[in-house]
């Protein structure tokens, strides 16, 4: 097993993202928005090939990898009526990319969910399987997360979209659930239970995004919080994994010091240190849950 994260939440500028991975003695990143120096912020399929071959400097020269490209393809921005065009260029892009810097994961979802009954499934697996294809092809892994999406509306839709896409993986993130309404169950809509959906597609899951928090529905928002301090069963689902034997990643995504998807969200002062002290509470976590294991025979 092996921890890694969304570094753009601590910053945008490559260098900052390396600094913060290397505090932490990791020497991975799952890389989304970036800022090479000298060139604009970009998503990392989408930045120019000057950029690109310098974040490949910068990177070698840190001792950091890559482990896992966290695209925008197929996800909540890209609506299932609408051309198709957009995500395919993603997949293009980031196929020679990955395959330089030796990522073999990419983050994908299955398109936003519609305001209506119908979410016009039959489109959304065809496409999503021609996604799934592309990057087998390459020798690549397109693994789908639970999130503003047609998979992320509950456990039945995940697992309907893994019957109809063969092959396909998830990466589960155990906040995502907390936030979103169940559509598993009638009207109105609660909010999701993070240990149900999880034990209902864990057979599936090859890579997980660690998100805490809960749901404040007086304001209506998501608030975040630490690993273990919110709702999203954190130390159950890892202790559930390691018990299983999961030799994957372990990917934060804090939403404590930036938001990536909340445009009116900048970084905060102290996002790095809060990035860097997320990354310390979930090493300690999954210290403490071995050795609860190894003292029960687990």
């Amino acid at each position: 097993m092996y921890f890694t994260g969304f570094a753009d939440e601590a910053s945008v500028a490559l260098d900052e993202q390396i600094k913060v991975t290397k505090e932490l003695g990791w020497q991975n990143i799952e890389s989304r928005k970036v800022q090479v120096e000298g060139f604009p912020a970009g998503l990392i399929h989408d930045i120019s090939d000057e950029a690109f071959e310098r974040l490949v400097e910068k990177l070698e020269a840190g001792g950091v990898r890559i482990n896992c490209f966290g695209s925008t393809i197929a996800n909540w921005g890209k609506k299932i009526d609408e051309p198709f065009d957009s995500s395919l260029a993603e997949v293009r892009r980031s196929i020679p990319r990955m395959q330089r810097l030796g990522s073999k994961l990419v983050r994908i979802m299955s398109f936003a969910v519609r305001d209506q009954e119908d979410q016009m499934e039959q489109e959304r697996f065809r496409r999503v399987k021609i996604i799934q294809r592309m990057f087998a092809d390459a020798g690549l892994a397109a693994v789908h997360e639970n999130c503003m999406n047609y998979g992320g509306m509950g456990w039945t839709f995940t697992l309907k979209l893994l019957e109809n896409v063969p092959g396909l993986k998830l990466v589960f993130d155990t906040g995502n659930p907390v936030f979103t309404d169940d559509r598993t169950k009638p009207k109105p809509y609660g909010k999701q239970s993070a240990w149900e959906f999880y034990s209902h597609v864990r057979e599936h899951v090859v890579y997980v995004h660690i998100k805490d928090g809960h749901w404040d529905a007086k304001n209506n928002k998501a608030v975040c919080t630490y690993p273990g301090e919110g709702q999203g069963d954190v130390r159950r689902i890892v202790k559930d994994l390691l018990a299983r034997g999961y030799e994957g990643g372990i990917s934060i995504e804090p939403h404590m010091g930036a938001v990536f998807h909340d445009a009116s969200s900048g970084h905060s002062q102290n996002a790095g240190q809060i990035y860097v002290e997320y990354g310390r509470r979930m090493m300690k976590m999954v210290e403490d849950v071995r050795a609860e294991l190894k003292a029960s025979g687990g």
